[in-house]
């Protein structure tokens, strides 16, 4: 299982190609296969889960009780969303332009690990996203993992 961590910047070309940094690519298994399902973040940012992973989450959407209507809408706004893109000879992948809309994305990407997925943001909105964060990490972890 990747385990992504750590941050970085880099440019959107004009075909909507972004960088994976070499650190991430190299913490891929071996099952990804350099392919990436690329979804709505729950912010306002785009993930991207290696092919392992994704047979993971698929996983966990099929185990909802999809006569549970809210269940049923989960699973619409996420896989709707869902696009699978593998990375190129020089460690890109390709950015739907209806996922780059939704996270704002221009010329520049922030893209962050989260563990079993990359994040990809917007710097500004990043930014925002941090600013409105009304809790500190010390309180937040206490609150999150116990004391």
């Amino acid at each position: 299982m990747a385990r992504f961590k750590g941050q970085a910047e880099y440019s959107v070309d004009a075909k909507g190609r972004v960088a994976i940094p070499a650190k991430m690519r190299s913490a891929l298994n071996p099952d990804a296969q350099g392919t990436f399902t690329l979804t709505k973040g729950f912010e306002k940012c785009i993930y991207a889960y290696p092919q392992d992973q994704w047979k993971i989450k698929e996983d966990e959407f099929s185990s909802l009780n999809l006569n549970n209507r809210n269940a049923r809408h989960l699973v619409r706004m996420i896989l709707m969303w869902a696009e699978e893109v593998s990375l190129d000879g020089q460690g890109r992948i390709s950015l739907p332009k209806s996922l780059s809309d939704y996270a704002g994305i221009g010329e520049k990407a922030l893209i962050i690990g989260a563990m079993d997925r990359i994040e990809i943001w917007d710097q500004a909105a990043f930014e925002d996203y941090l600013n409105e964060q009304t809790i500190d990490q010390e309180s937040l972890a206490e609150q999150v993992m116990g004391s």
